[in-house]
Formats: structure tokens, C-alpha cells, sequence
């Protein structure tokens, strides 16, 4: 089972480094440590950035924070049933 906390920290880390405010998904690619390969793992739970792209809504851009964005991620991870 994955650990929520663990990935919301892991997703913070890798899309705090973009220009905020964001206003697609393509801004956050540069601050991405392996751009969109860059892996968020806890548990069973294993996805890229680019899968979490493709897997959910994307998010409601334009985002002022990451912690906002991340929310949002998440929130739509378990809607999908992935967390």
C-alpha cells in the first residue's frame, strides 16, 4: 500500500523547483530531476511524471504553489482508485 504522505512529499520535491505560478503541465518539465521520467514510488504505487500526466485530469491550471498542485494530484490518483 502506498504511503500518501510519502508521495505528496516525493511530488513536492520534484515540482517545487518550477517557475510558479504555473499555468500548464509543460511548465513544470525543467524542474523535473529526470524531466518526465522522473519516478514518484512508495508501496505498490509507481508512476512517472509523464504517467501521472497521461492518468489523470492533470490538474486546474494556473497553480500559484506545488503544494496546491500536488493536492490536486493526489486527490485525483484516488478518485482514479491509484492510491
Amino acid at each position: 500500500m502506498a504511503d500518501e504522505s510519502e508521495l505528496r512529499n516525493q511530488m513536492i520535491d520534484a515540482f517545487e523547483g518550477a517557475d510558479y505560478p504555473i499555468s500548464s503541465p509543460m511548465d513544470l518539465v525543467p524542474a523535473l530531476p529526470n524531466g518526465p521520467g522522473t519516478k514518484f514510488e512508495s508501496g505498490d504505487f509507481s508512476m512517472t511524471a509523464m504517467e501521472l500526466n497521461t492518468k489523470t485530469s492533470g490538474g486546474d491550471f494556473p497553480y500559484e504553489n506545488p503544494e496546491a498542485f500536488v493536492d490536486d494530484i493526489i486527490e485525483d490518483l484516488k478518485e482514479q482508485g491509484e492510491l
